[in-house]
């Protein structure tokens, strides 16, 4: 399995881009940049794509990518839950926004198909075990673990706040990608605006630890830019905490 982070922020400046994550050239975790950070072959190669949730720093690529397969007269095959997929629908790619690709040129062969995907219900898309897992954000959203055929597997967090050690018993992923959007100033409003700090994570890695017997390579993502050098010295700390009681 090969990991590419394309974007990892929630903002974007001349040095950061929206978040997402490419596994294998083929199956992309969120759209954020996934047409900025791509050549049109690269695009090309793609097969599927999993979305968190509905907000623009995670579906951005998607009405070029799909702006891109209609003149191509391909499919972009986007997968996610029925929040997810509603929302973007009716605010996104509905005409005014956006082309609506779901429907254009046809009905029966769209620029862009949603497929629905279920929480804890284990999923074949291309090649990829998929298991999603709801979370805690301003808006619907899950968490995805992506198993491939080599046996290798992540758990991509997406936005979030504190609740990821209640799944996991369920997965087992060689790396860990998590949300770190907040210094730990913000820790008290994060059941607010739905995202992790320092402060909270050391408890889930911990638990995790415990649960597991190991904890695996971790990569923070969607670290807010006017806080990125705090986030990261707290960061520090907790590497150097070792997640222990």
């Amino acid at each position: 399995m090969k990991v590419r982070i394309l974007g990892a922020h929630g903002l974007e400046s001349t040095e950061t881009r929206f978040m997402s994550v490419l596994i294998d050239g083929v199956l992309a975790l969120d759209a954020g940049a996934i047409s900025c950070s791509l050549s049109l072959s690269q695009q090309k190669r793609i097969k599927a794509i999993l979305l968190t949730h509905s907000h623009a720093d995670h579906t951005m690529g998607l009405a070029s990518l799909s702006t891109h397969a209609f003149l191509a007269g391909a499919t972009v095959d986007a997968y996610s839950t029925k929040e997810t997929i509603d929302a973007l629908k009716r605010h996104v790619f509905n005409g005014v926004i956006d082309p609506e690709f779901t429907i254009t040129p046809s009905p029966e062969r769209p620029a862009l198909k949603f497929h629905q995907i279920e929480a804890y219900k284990p999923q074949l898309i291309v090649g990829y075990t998929i298991l999603a897992f709801p979370v805690h954000h301003t808006v619907p959203a899950v968490s995805y673990q992506v198993g491939s055929e080599d046996g290798k597997s992540l758990f991509y967090s997406g936005d979030t706040g504190s609740g990821l050690a209640s799944h996991w018993e369920h997965v087992h992923p060689d790396l860990l990608i998590l949300d770190c959007g907040m210094s730990n100033a913000w820790s008290a409003q994060s059941p607010k605006i739905g995202h992790m700090t320092p402060e909270l994570l050391k408890p889930e890695l911990i638990e995790f630890r415990q649960k597991k017997g190991y904890l695996p390579p971790i990569i923070l993502v969607h670290m807010a830019l006017v806080f990125e050098d705090e986030i990261k010295g707290e960061v520090a700390e907790l590497a150097k905490a070792g997640c222990r009681d």
